[in-house]
């Protein structure tokens, strides 16, 4: 049980701190204890990732208010330097893509929750940029939860189990 819990945390750490690498934890995991249940890790790693991409989403649609310096240090006016109005110059298409997909999920709902999903699962496109878009174009929270916690349970439970299924072919 301790693991599954210690799981459950590196799982939300990750999903908060991008440095942090699930994939990796759960494959060492796995590895060095083989007698835990690949169904109940992928679980646990799918509930902690969900519980921290919940913090994205709620903050990305305005439940959850930054701390004041943090909202300050984003929406602060600057100065345009030469510097950064060559970054502008560069990222302009990135935005305009980012902007042409918001306006789309706006009016396609269900295309966003199949965006959502197969971000959940594959990690294409990044999961931690999916769930601030659904909370961007407001998707329904239980439709976050849902499809988040499904693909996040498929995939995590799959590398979970990859370290006994790779033994096994060894040893055939």
């Amino acid at each position: 049980m301790s693991w599954i819990l210690l799981t459950l945390g590196v799982a939300f750490g990750s999903a908060i701190v991008p440095l942090i690498n699930a994939e990796v934890f759960l494959l060492g995991l796995c590895a060095s204890q083989p007698g835990l249940h690949w169904l109940w890790l992928g679980a646990a790693v799918a509930v902690g990732q969900i519980a921290g991409k919940t913090l994205y989403y709620l903050a990305a649609r305005g439940t959850i208010k930054l701390p004041k310096p943090l909202h300050d240090r984003l929406h602060r006016e600057r100065p345009m330097t030469p510097r950064r109005v060559r970054w502008q110059l560069r990222t302009k298409r990135l935005r305009g893509r980012v902007e042409w997909l918001r306006e789309r999920c706006h009016r396609h709902p269900h295309w966003m929750a199949g965006t959502y999903g197969v971000s959940s699962l594959v990690g294409l496109p990044p999961f931690m940029a999916t769930s601030v878009l659904a909370g961007l174009v407001r998707m329904r929270f239980v439709t976050f939860l849902t499809t988040g916690l499904a693909g996040r349970w498929i995939r995590f439970s799959l590398i979970a189990a990859s370290p006994a299924v790779f033994a096994g072919w060894l040893h055939h």
